[in-house]
């Protein structure tokens, strides 16, 4: 649950040409059996549709998983469009193959995390629900 009582929204998203969609629907899925509503837009969507999704679906964060080599460009270009569309505190995240220097330089941008190959599922499911108001699964398993 986020801050207000619902369920945390996710939209997870596949920007640019990028046809590889294993690891977005493993998190999809993680995200999903967390308990959080999760909006997955499928493979080769613009940076425009990804923002319109988010709007649209009034998500708490979005996921972008680039492999392509294109994440500069496609995370500057969904920060600028949400921007524009007033939901620049929509919560950005990614994963990816993304160099050290980049992911420095993504987080200057406002991209709030990046997750790089290997990451386990866990750890991006309590990164999100910590960040967005929720328990940790860390959390749950204290009070069991």
């Amino acid at each position: 649950m986020n801050e207000s009582g619902r369920k945390i929204r996710v939209v997870v998203a596949k920007p640019g040409h990028d046809g590889h969609d294993r690891g977005a629907k493993i998190i999809a899925r993680a995200l999903r059996d967390a308990g959080m509503e999760v909006i997955y837009t499928g493979l080769h969507q613009t940076p425009e549709q990804i923002a319109a999704t988010v709007v649209q679906e009034d998500a708490d964060a979005i996921g972008l998983s680039i492999l392509s080599g294109a994440h500069m460009t496609q995370f500057a270009r969904v920060l600028e469009l949400l921007k524009e569309r007033g939901a620049s505190d929509i919560v950005v995240f990614g994963g990816g193959i993304v160099p050290d220097a980049d992911i420095a330089e993504l987080e200057r941008m406002g991209v709030a995390k990046i997750f790089t190959p290997g990451a386990p599922t866990h750890e991006i499911v309590d990164w999100v629900k910590s960040t967005l108001g929720g328990r940790t699964s860390q959390d749950a398993a204290v009070q069991q």
